[in-house]
């Protein structure tokens, strides 16, 4: 019984990674059809100075595309993370032209679907922050879907939580054919 009891009471305190977070920084709420959610992420993309990680469902945003281009070209680098089934079922993915523009891309294949949707900008910056929420990169998601979208503002460690997340899914992930 107390072996039962030691090893829940492990369990417990090592956790899954729930760790409570401080609520630091500030937060913007949009939610679609009715508040431009696009266009608060192709403005945060706009701000991005030093770093950018993607982690995309599905990419098919125009504005989101181009906004990620336009900041590879100013010198910030740009990374991706993408669903291998989105990418590979339609057209409408631009993740192969951003690819061809030579962004660093790697193709989720562990899951049954990488569903994450999140941005990254500068997460190596103490004024760094995460855009996230239900709302995918395309067009749809701004004109004709229920989305909810986050922006969260000067919270390092929820920053860091994020990256971790992200690199450990890059390294499970693997390299696009044909990118940097």
């Amino acid at each position: 019984m107390k072996r039962l009891l030691a090893a829940l009471l492990l369990c417990l305190t090592v956790g899954v990674g729930a760790t409570p977070l401080p609520a630091t920084g500030t937060v913007e709420v949009l939610f679609t059809p009715w508040d431009d959610a696009e266009g608060a992420i192709v403005r945060a993309l706009g701000e991005a100075r030093k770093s950018i990680h993607v982690q995309a469902y599905l990419l098919s945003s125009r504005s989101i595309a181009k906004a990620l281009q336009d900041a590879q070209a100013r010198g910030v680098a740009v990374e991706i993370l993408a669903d291998r089934e989105m990418v590979n079922k339609g057209g409408s993915s631009l993740i192969p032209k951003l690819a061809a523009e030579g962004i660093p891309i790697w193709l989720e294949t562990r899951y049954a679907v990488a569903h994450n949707k999140v941005l990254l900008i500068d997460a190596s910056d103490a004024h760094g922050f995460v855009i996230t929420g239900s709302y995918n990169f395309t067009w749809s998601a701004q004109a004709r879907n229920a989305e909810n979208l986050l922006i969260l503002r000067d919270n390092p460690a929820l920053l860091r939580r994020y990256l971790d997340n992200w690199r450990r899914h890059r390294d499970e992930a693997e390299k696009m054919s044909g990118t940097n």
